[in-house]
């Protein structure tokens, strides 16, 4: 017997494909990695990109400018001279003179040449160095691409003195902060040597991490102990 169509002409019997199917599960947002660098290890990629605020240079262009004016207003004071109809300046016929007679394996030209090029090197150094070598850079904020901030190397070191005397057992400590190693020498006066010097690693780490520097230097602890 066969199932009565329906008034459509179809089969009205439910069949398997046209079965309830079950309802979509909804798809989540995507979550987002909000972890992010941690603070002690992270922002080497945004500190590399962090450098040395470069030196204004005041005195060694000071002293290039002042030489060089001295020099180009003697020469043109002379050169108006003569061509007013006065003799040569004594130190620029002296000079020709030199010039003239000496030799250029000569000693005194030697040494002129070498002074010469020794000034030339410094100028050039001076031109393509930052300076400031007793800066160092911080990283920069997220949100602060322009903003750049650096760290007096003699106040790092007061801060990381700071922590290390409030280490249980250190009588004194001497830190001297370098580009690429922080140097700590401490004297024990109580506890075992080992313990002390392992916690004052950990502290001075821990300080290290707070300068928020660009390029942390390597901690380097040296201890003795220190009796009466």
């Amino acid at each position: 017997m066969t199932p009565d169509p329906g008034p459509s002409g179809r089969d009205s019997t439910p069949s398997a494909s046209r079965a309830a199917a079950p309802p979509a599960k909804e798809h989540e947002p995507p979550r987002r990695d909000v972890s992010g660098p941690h603070p002690a290890s992270g922002g080497r990629d945004a500190g590399h990109r962090s450098h040395r605020p470069w030196s204004a240079r005041r005195v060694p262009a000071a002293l290039v400018a002042s030489v060089i004016l001295v020099a180009a207003v003697a020469a043109l004071v002379d050169v108006i001279a003569v061509r007013a109809g006065h003799p040569a300046a004594a130190w620029r016929r002296h000079l020709a003179g030199e010039l003239a007679t000496r030799s250029v394996d000569d000693v005194w030209m030697l040494t002129g040449a070498a002074v010469a090029a020794a000034v030339g090197v410094w100028l050039i150094v001076l031109a393509l160095t930052p300076g400031l070598r007793h800066r160092l850079p911080q990283r920069r904020p997220a949100g602060c691409p322009r903003l750049r901030a650096s760290l007096d190397r003699d106040g790092a070191a007061d801060l990381l003195r700071d922590a290390a005397l409030r280490v249980p057992g250190v009588g004194a400590a001497r830190i001297r902060v370098r580009r690429h190693r922080i140097k700590a020498r401490a004297d024990v006066r109580f506890r075992d040597p080992r313990q002390v010097k392992d916690d004052l690693t950990t502290v001075l780490g821990e300080e290290r991490d707070r300068l928020a520097l660009a390029r942390p230097p390597r901690i380097v602890v040296r201890v003795r102990q220190r009796t009466g």
